[in-house]
């Protein structure tokens, strides 16, 4: 199951080439991953996971520009793979106002580590975490 959200380009995201930079495309991502934690019951079923996780990895595979405009983007997240410290996040960011069909804008991927901020070490995945980010595998 993939959690879709739709993301507002802001005005400041352009660069001197008229189009979106390539930086808030990682902002865009946090947007959407945020969204999924949170709308996805995370807070009740996982809270341990919205309290302290951190980015281990960001890659991401630009395919078309995108420019300003009034509508939102969409961005799809699901969960790629979950493992015994780390989870990895895939994200596709489409325009799907383009005609004739919607155009894929980038692919990317986000690999997180579970965090105990007490410590200020990583740590494991627990059962209830695996089994909430396993409700978006792919």
């Amino acid at each position: 199951m993939r959690y879709t959200f739709r993301c507002q380009v802001r005005w400041d995201d352009m660069d001197a080439f008229g189009h979106v930079n390539n930086v808030p495309f990682v902002a865009y991502m946090q947007e959407a991953r945020t969204g999924m934690l949170f709308a996805g019951d995370a807070e009740r079923d996982a809270p341990d996971l919205i309290k302290g996780v951190v980015v281990a990895r960001h890659e991401i595979d630009y395919r078309r520009p995108l420019v300003w405009r009034p509508e939102p983007i969409e961005i799809d997240v699901w969960t790629a793979d979950v493992r015994a410290s780390s989870f990895t996040l895939r994200y596709e960011m489409r325009d799907q106002l383009a005609k004739p069909e919607p155009v894929v804008l980038a692919e990317a991927l986000t690999v997180l580590v579970p965090y105990d901020l007490a410590s200020g070490r990583p740590r494991r995945v627990s059962p209830a975490e695996k089994e909430f980010l396993e409700r978006y595998l792919e």
